[in-house]
């Protein structure tokens, strides 16, 4: 009876799904995550609580499948840097392992799958969706012509939040504009962390950044950004009537923001791609505080 030799390559499929998942960073969940917080405040902001649980699901899924498809659609357009930049460079655009095209066919998968769970929701969210697609797609061809790709990926990044007002309560209040500002300028704070590890190399490609753009004045234009972050979520806290476990998640993020600048003070690649990382619990802190205060103010009601 034969035995497969343990060193017998994978099938084909196999090793074009591993590629596939790795152009799409599912081995790297943080963009994801990061992009899951602020969809999570805005829905739980808007229903005042706990969701109903198909919205929660479709945003939810959403989140992961548009991520995602950002990746391919960023690589794709980044095929002629990212074989120079020390990080990027095993990509599989980058190695040539993905084509192009497939890299496009990729990106169309997983968009229409998105789009298929929104024609669940009402039309306003539907229609909002085509926004959604056109700053997904056109976010990665920024940093050729400017210094600020970081903030339109606060844009891209946080268009589930008026979204998901659309979806629960038919509109998008001032609150809701207001909690999305709040997280463009957190999406620009923490991807600036990320664009100071690859400034060498984008220098040498002319490629273009905040990162760039703040030069020596780095840590202090990521300073004002959070601090006006949280001036942002202060007036959100606010507006939505919200109470202390709110302002104290605030509060406890605030003060993981400013262990973010012990660590990456010196300006070197990993610490600052190390602060980067920790953006995930400032957001998860956030949402905590937020679903807390929602869920203890039920309680206290129904008692």
């Amino acid at each position: 009876m034969d035995h497969a030799h343990p060193d017998t390559p994978a099938p084909a499929w196999r090793r074009k799904l591993a590629l596939y998942w790795k152009l799409t960073r599912g081995d790297r969940p943080i963009g994801w995550l990061l992009l899951l917080w602020p969809t999570w405040w805005g829905l739980w902001i808007a229903a005042e609580g706990v969701p109903p649980l198909w919205t929660w699901f479709v945003f939810s899924a959403g989140v992961w499948l548009t991520r995602a498809a950002g990746c391919v659609i960023n690589d794709y357009a980044d095929r002629w840097l990212d074989p120079h930049v020390e990080r990027t460079k095993h990509r599989p655009l980058a190695t040539g392992e993905v084509r192009g095209r497939e890299a496009l066919a990729v990106f169309a998968a997983l968009m229409l799958t998105a789009f298929a769970l929104v024609l669940s929701l009402n039309r306003l969210t539907i229609l909002m969706s085509f926004v959604g697609v056109v700053l997904a797609a056109s976010y990665p061809y920024l940093k050729r012509y400017t210094y600020l790709p970081q903030v339109y990926l606060g844009m891209a990044f946080g268009w589930g939040i008026p979204m998901a007002f659309a979806a629960v309560q038919g509109e998008v209040p001032a609150v809701g504009w207001l909690l999305y500002a709040a997280n463009i300028l957190w999406s620009t704070a923490y991807d600036t962390w990320y664009a100071m590890v690859d400034r060498e190399d984008d220098l040498k490609m002319g490629s273009k950044s905040t990162a760039i753009l703040f030069g020596e004045m780095d840590l202090v234009a990521i300073g004002i950004l959070y601090a006006l972050m949280f001036v942002a979520l202060y007036l959100v806290g606010q507006r939505a009537g919200l109470g202390l476990y709110y302002f104290g998640g605030l509060a406890v993020a605030a003060a993981l923001v400013a262990y973010e600048f012990v660590i990456a003070r010196h300006r070197e690649r990993e610490p600052c791609f190390r602060a980067f990382l920790h953006n995930h619990w400032v957001g998860l802190t956030i949402f905590a505080g937020l679903a807390l205060d929602y869920a203890l103010r039920a309680t206290s009601v129904a008692a």
